[in-house]
């Protein structure tokens, strides 16, 4: 139930929501985090300020176009030439290109004035008190009262930054730590000073968490906040055990990138990229910083780093860390650092019988407990580092936060951890890891052990659908502030309708359903294709509406791949087409059902992943959500009713005046490229998003979007459409284009034989094949073409052989 408290603070927070809007935001420093936050606001709409410094001499080509230091185009330089690399970075910071044109460049000389405008001010200068001081001294002059200014700081305490401020500077001032690249990772710690008023906290915590899609956690003002307190002690203090262990470098990274749910990266690939001397300045740093902290001497740099540092190979910035990259007998290879010579050297197959053991199981906390079990050098490693995290958060609480879910928060947004420590110590079992703690010779804070006495067993529980944490200072579970309107499918466990293998069916309240994928990479078989028919009956019956969503990173990576080349091999023709019409049914049985429909894409949603979407009355899709129909990189089209639904919408959008083959054209090389949008911004323009479709900068909140469409379009009166029988196609006209034009690029050498013949297939189907003229046709027409040069393409030698590239090596080729 919904506490006193936590309703006054809800309507602090209303009270506060309706007199603040963020319209224009002010970023100072234009470096690659100042650049990032700036591209982030632009990403969701808001109008931004970017400011850096005035460059004291002029460069050689300044000098020859006879300009001076007073000269705008050179006091800009700096501001400009980061922004520029910046935008053209990769990973993209921007959602669109065409966003830039929402930030306006500008120096912090001649444009601190302009700041009277803004409604929030970010300093991300360099991390030097004196210069952020002095940069606060000049928003102090222009800022309005009441603006919110905050510092993007690291390591700097907050409350230092205030001397000399005024009052209501302090009452609208406190940290805002993005975590780099803004816009991907998604933990914003907020860290206010004791002056900072609570609506401003309040109001912060909220507009990270909606608009910018963040997971906010609010922080103490202690040394590097939560997520690097914890996260690097856990960096540092496993090298230390690496060290003893004589573990290898790729041994280590095999035991500690996905087998515990954290980045492909895991621990010495991450800090190559990161930069040695960036993690190693960080360390340095907690070590004098935390002088009380018992487990200080774990900051102190093993003895490899010292080497490292000395050598300056510092990582990707420098060529070489713990990996270098090498020409081995004409090919490329990346060599493994020898932790004993020095010396780079091949990598070896890692092989442990505790990583073995673990194949299979999917669910992570399961996999917890096998892997602390193991019984080689693998379990080992795994028990030292797991006591020692579980011992280190113990008594980090209540220092760095007074609850234990913002500690889990912070390390899983920030390090790309899929569970945090204590909701791994809740997998391995909190008396199992007391044992582990105590057999490492290590303690555990005293509340633990408390906790334990009373009776609790677990930091974390689910009660209806609602997430509780163990509350150290009230001893009882507590809901979590700030998911309310977050619907976990994980918390809905005793809400199961129905299952398989592939799919499950929730009902998330309210009288709507929501059907869960969750086979391998979220691929489109049997399975699915039975939940899906299952879904829209069961809630055709029953309920307002359904929600699609999927499990994992990605919505779907798209059909089963793996069952068509089989049947393909064996030439099984009349099971492949009623496979593709059974995709085709449950696509269109989608699209015409008596209920609404709304689809949760995010991440990769590829193929046929990419047409279960097309085909839903309404999309939801995550920020970041990478779709596209991709099949004619395995010399196949789109075929679960892609090609006609393009089709249909390439007919939907034609008015007077458009040149109609143009369009065609354009719709034509967006499957034929296998364009992939970079965001879902660009999914709209690549037409695989309507405008009436929508985008949630959150992934906790997406479900709840999507679930709140349902009722909406429920409750206005939904009417199952119609079948469409009125689709524009341009018959010969328009194949005679598309022929020209791939004959071109096949004498050209710019396409295959083979694509030439794939692509060819592909405008037979969005022309309405061979007519001899523009008319209109009917959507089941254009499905059974789709199906038609589908099949015939599954015949296709080369078609077969870019399949099976594709199964085996994850790559596309070219023949």
């Amino acid at each position: 139930m919904e506490t006193a408290l936590e309703k006054s603070k809800q309507a602090t927070w209303l009270r506060s929501a309706e007199r603040r809007r963020i319209r224009k935001v002010a970023v100072l420093g234009a470096g690659v985090m100042g650049s990032g936050i700036a591209c982030h606001f632009a990403n969701i709409g808001v109008e931004v300020l970017l400011l850096d410094i005035v460059p004291r001499e002029l460069t050689e080509a300044e000098k020859a176009k006879g300009l001076t230091l007073q000269d705008k185009v050179v006091r800009n330089r700096q501001v400009t030439e980061l922004f520029q690399k910046a935008v053209k970075s990769k990973p993209a910071p921007l959602y669109s290109n065409k966003y830039a044109e929402r930030i306006t460049l500008g120096n912090m000389e001649d444009d601190m004035p302009q700041i009277a405008d803004c409604d929030w001010v970010i300093e991300v200068v360099v991390e030097r008190l004196d210069i952020k001081k002095k940069v606060f001294e000049q928003v102090e002059k222009y800022r309005k009262p009441g603006t919110l200014v905050t510092s993007n700081t690291s390591g700097i305490p907050i409350h230092l930054m205030l001397e000399g401020r005024s009052d209501d500077f302090a009452a609208h001032f406190c940290g805002t730590h993005f975590f780099n690249p803004p816009r991907y990772l998604p933990l914003l710690e907020i860290i206010p000073t004791d002056r900072t008023k609570p609506e401003v906290v309040e109001f912060l915590m909220d507009y990270g968490r909606r608009f910018l899609g963040k997971t906010t956690v609010l922080c103490k003002d202690t040394p590097a906040f939560i997520a690097n307190r914890v996260g690097v002690f856990a960096i540092m203090d496993a090298l230390h055990i690496i060290e003893e262990m004589g573990l290898k470098v790729e041994e280590v990274d095999k035991l500690t990138g996905p087998v515990l749910g954290r980045p492909k990266s895991a621990t010495f690939r991450t800090l190559d990229v990161v930069g040695l001397d960036t993690m190693i300045l960080v360390a340095k740093n907690l070590y004098e910083a935390v002088p009380h902290d018992e487990r200080r001497e774990a900051f102190k740099l093993p003895k490899v780093l010292e080497a490292l540092q000395e050598k300056g190979w510092l990582g990707e910035k420098s060529g070489q860390g713990f990996y270098k990259k090498a020409q081995q007998n004409g090919k490329k290879d990346i060599l493994a650092l020898d932790f004993a010579t020095l010396e780079y050297r091949p990598q070896e197959k890692v092989k442990f019988a505790t990583l073995d053991a673990v194949k299979g199981i999917d669910d992570l906390a399961k996999a917890f407990k096998v892997l602390v079990n193991g019984k080689d050098k693998a379990g080992e490693f795994y028990r030292r580092t797991f006591a020692s995290l579980f011992a280190y958060v113990s008594y980090r609480i209540p220092e760095i936060a007074d609850e234990l879910y913002k500690i889990d928060d912070a390390v899983c947004a920030g390090f790309g951890w899929k569970m945090g420590p204590f909701a791994t110590w809740d997998a391995i079992g909190v008396e199992e890891g007391v044992k582990l703690i105590e057999a490492a010779g290590l303690s555990v804070a005293q509340w633990v052990k408390d906790m334990l006495a009373a009776g609790f067993t677990s930091f974390y529980k689910v009660e209806g659908s609602r997430k509780l944490y163990y509350d150290v200072h009230s001893k009882s579970y507590q809901p979590i502030p700030g998911t309310e309107n977050f619907i976990l499918l994980e918390n809905y466990s005793n809400n199961v309708i129905w299952s398989n293998p592939g799919a499950s069916l929730y009902d998330i309240g309210d009288g709507v359903y929501c059907l869960e994928l969750h086979t391998k990479m979220n691929t489109i078989g049997a399975e699915v294709i039975q939940g899906l028919n299952y879904a829209v009956e069961r809630a055709e019956k029953e309920a307002r509406g359904l929600v699609i969503t999927a499990r994992g990173d990605n919505f779907s990576a798209g059909a089963n791949l793996a069952m068509l080349f089989m049947y393909a091999v064996e030439q099984d023709w009349d099971e492949i087409n009623m496979m593709i019409a059974q995709f085709q049914n449950t696509m269109m049985r989608l699209r015409y059902s008596a209920i609404p429909v709304v689809s949760t894409p995010f991440g990769l949603t590829l193929g046929g992943g990419c047409e279960l979407n097309l085909h839903a009355d309404h999309v939801q899709a995550h920020a970041e959500t990478y779709m596209g129909l991709v099949e004619v990189g395995v010399g196949l089209i789109p075929a679960g009713g892609g090609t006609k639904e393009m089709a249909l919408r390439l007919s939907d959008s034609l008015q007077n005046g458009d040149v109609e083959l143009n369009r065609l054209q354009n719709t034509l090389m967006n499957i034929a490229m296998a364009k992939v949008s970079t965001s879902a911004v660009e999914a709209f323009e690549l037409g695989y998003l309507r405008p009436s479709d929508a985008i949630t900068t959150s992934r906790a909140h997406l479900i709840g979007d999507a679930k709140a469409k349902v009722i909406e379009l429920a409750d206005r009166g939904y009417v199952q459409p119609i079948r469409r029988k009125d689709i524009k196609v341009q018959g010969r006209s328009g194949l005679a284009l598309i022929k020209a034009g791939l004959h071109g690029m096949w004498r050209g050498q710019y396409i295959s034989e083979h694509d030439k013949k794939v692509v060819d297939k592909l405008g037979y189907v969005l022309c309405g094949g061979d007519l001899s003229s523009p008319q209109l046709v009917s959507e089941q027409y254009l499905l059974d073409l789709e199906r038609e040069a589908f099949l015939s393409l599954c015949g296709e030698k080369k078609t077969l052989e870019r399949i099976q590239a594709v199964l085996t090596t994850g790559r596309p080729i070219r023949n």
